[in-house]
């Protein structure tokens, strides 16, 4: 390959089993906030494109912008948009998470929007990908397919009936799993609580899966410490707080720390 960029490694680097990566996560749609979280010790970005509010227009310039500070940028599809998956790879996104994957039929239609054939049946036009890793296009054609990650989520209970199945699906190369829908549909609805000891056991079940089925394993840790947790359980990649809960949170710290000093 001729001119590719050390962030083009993160998939190898996710499949190699080295574990310990922490990635930001964004759904304020705003291309600058990854510019400036990119500049931390994240391994990686993503963004959220389910519950946070980017459209393809403003994600593939904070793809961009990702890349500009040196840090691969996954990004989370809305449920079901297939069609946009291959769009951010066209874009230079390094992975696709797709939320609510149920069943091998939702593995297998989501394996084929990422993965170019005979794998799957991503269509042509990676203009931005090309411009980012400044690999010809019959390089980029040739390792794509292994350069870029899809990663299926597990968060319901058809999901966890079927896991073993949607990760032998040819193209899913790894599972993210979602605690606090996993929650809410462990406890038929009645409560949010995606860090008690039932949520913990399921997800070393699909740990071990994970190891079984030679895939990698990424989850959501709702801040710092439970990420920290969730990397010693033996997740590849974990999440350590959303963007918004970061914000406010230092927001809150700079202001205690003003109101302290003032009644000193």
């Amino acid at each position: 390959m001729t001119g590719a960029t050390t962030i083009d490694g993160f998939a190898r680097r996710i499949r190699g089993g080295g574990g310990g990566l922490i990635s930001a996560w964004i759904g304020i749609p705003d291309p600058l906030f990854v510019n400036h979280l990119a500049q931390e010790a994240f391994d990686a970005i993503v963004l959220d494109m389910q519950h946070g509010v980017w459209d393809i227009g403003s994600a593939a310039v904070g793809i961009g912008q990702g890349r500009l500070a040196g840090k691969p940028v996954l990004a989370r599809i809305p449920v079901g948009d297939f069609a946009s998956a291959s769009r951010l790879l066209d874009a230079g996104a390094s992975g696709i998470i797709a939320p609510m994957i149920n069943s091998v039929s939702d593995a297998e239609a989501f394996a084929k929007a990422t993965k170019y054939p005979p794998a799957g049946e991503r269509s042509w036009g990676p203009t931005l990908a090309i411009n980012h890793t400044g690999l010809s296009a019959a390089e980029y054609l040739a390792t794509a397919n292994d350069e870029t990650v899809a990663i299926a989520m597990i968060e319901t209970r058809a999901a966890l009936d079927a896991a073993d199945e949607i990760m032998r699906v040819e193209g899913i190369d790894g599972i993210f799993v979602g605690p606090s829908d996993l929650s809410i549909a462990l406890s038929n609805g009645t409560k949010l609580a995606p860090d008690t000891a039932e949520v913990d056991g399921v997800l070393k079940h699909l740990i071990a899966r994970c190891r079984a089925h030679g895939k990698f394993g990424c989850v959501f840790g709702s801040n710092g410490e439970r990420a920290g947790e969730l990397l010693k359980m033996g997740f590849d990649l974990v999440i350590a707080g959303a963007d918004t809960q970061q914000l406010r949170s230092g927001a809150a710290s700079a202001i205690a720390a003003a109101r302290r000093v003032q009644s000193s």
